[in-house]
């Protein structure tokens, strides 16, 4: 039975259980997933420091500058009597006994005596005033982006917890495929291939190997029996033609099918299933943009899911442009996102990618849909 486009998704995103634990350096958790909240281990700043160049000073003008200190390690006892100051940089920890620091621009020095108006701000930063001790700074399912890694180093970590990246094998079937040069007729360049690897580092997965196999059910066979990845996305196959095996297959490996068809286009022979040893099945159209679709349908939202990341908020905007609805399935549109709308590129039939490759997104086009508001799938 063919599934909405919504629920399809759900569906894919439900079937998907984050995968172990592990533990990586912070140079190797880039783009995995926290699979535990993150306190700070120190506070930031980790003491009362100086947010100017200039002079830590105690008491009214004019001071006389007692001592230098430069950001890093310095002894805790110096400390700032009424009248002295101590001439300083950003970042470093301030004397005690500093009641403001005067910003280099606003003073005048004159044989190791400093005059000048101090400020209304006294420019130090407070201990614990950007970030206490214990404080939560990212929550578990965050992506480890380059600001979060850099985010986890300055609040003491060296390590991080995260959910292992989902492994998956691409199979491309077809006798027709070419894989380099030029085709001649009866053969077509292989486009699935190319696409796939972004869309699946994108989705958070690992792409293990690529194996092209004829249109054959041993040979289908055979490159889905692999005990080292987490899904398999097969590729064209997926329609009920002489020459589409892998619902056969999947019957006979005792497969359950969780998704048979979705409601949308391109992309409706596309399909979800659960081997018994845990691994995933996805089947993806043979057409180029209709793979695509079918990638952002089921393959991005499972591999989400298994890489432990948290559901992202739709993201919406406004179609203009002459776009028909379909009475009962969602059409995926490419777009370009303006200033004030998404314009349609055109150019979308299932075995073309040059709409979407001129795109920006995928407008979401609900079935009976009126406009002008619709998701959108950033591409």
């Amino acid at each position: 039975m063919t599934t909405g486009w919504a629920e399809a998704r759900q569906v894919a995103r439900d079937a998907a259980e984050p995968l172990e634990t592990i533990t990586v350096t912070l140079g190797e958790a880039l783009g995995l997933v926290l699979s535990e909240h993150l306190p700070a281990l120190v506070s930031l700043p980790l003491c009362d420091t100086s947010a100017m160049d200039g002079y830590a000073v105690r008491g009214p003008a004019p001071w006389t500058v007692v001592g230098r200190r430069l950001a890093g390690p310095c002894s805790p006892d110096a400390a700032l009597e009424p009248g002295q100051a101590f001439e300083i940089a950003t970042g470093a920890p301030i004397p005690v006994g500093t009641e403001a620091v005067l910003p280099v621009e606003l003073s005048t020095v004159d044989e190791g005596v400093v005059t000048g108006v101090l400020p209304a701000r006294d420019h130090i930063r407070r201990r614990g005033e950007d970030i206490p001790r214990g404080r939560r700074v990212l929550h578990r399912g965050t992506v480890a982006t380059p600001a979060a890694l850099g985010l986890a180093a300055s609040v003491g970590y060296d390590s991080l917890r995260v959910h292992r990246r989902p492994r998956v094998r691409v199979v491309v079937s077809g006798d027709e495929l070419l894989t380099a040069g030029l085709p001649t007729p009866g053969q077509v360049r292989d486009a699935i291939g190319p696409l796939l690897p972004g869309l699946i580092t994108a989705a958070g997965g690992e792409l293990v190997d690529t194996q092209f196999v004829a249109d054959r059910a041993g040979a289908l066979s055979e490159a889905m029996a692999c005990d080292d990845v987490d899904v398999v996305a097969v590729c064209g196959s997926t329609s009920v033609g002489p020459a589409d095996h892998l619902r056969p297959v999947l019957g006979t490996l005792k497969a359950e099918i969780l998704v048979d068809g979705v409601a949308c286009r391109p992309g409706h022979p596309q399909l979800l299933a659960a081997l018994p040893d845990g691994r995933h099945v996805v089947g993806l159209p043979g057409n180029p943009f209709a793979a695509l679709a079918a990638g952002h349908t089921l393959l991005g939202p499972l591999l989400s899911g298994l890489a432990g990341r948290s559901p992202m908020a739709p993201l919406t905007g406004r179609l203009r442009g002459a776009v028909t609805a379909r009475a009962t399935e969602t059409r995926l549109v490419p777009a370009i996102r303006t200033d004030d709308a998404l314009v349609p590129v055109g150019r979308d039939r299932a075995g073309n990618l040059w709409g979407a490759a001129m795109a920006d997104v995928l407008a979401v086009v609900p079935p009976q849909w009126t406009g002008p508001e619709v998701e959108v799938l950033p591409l």
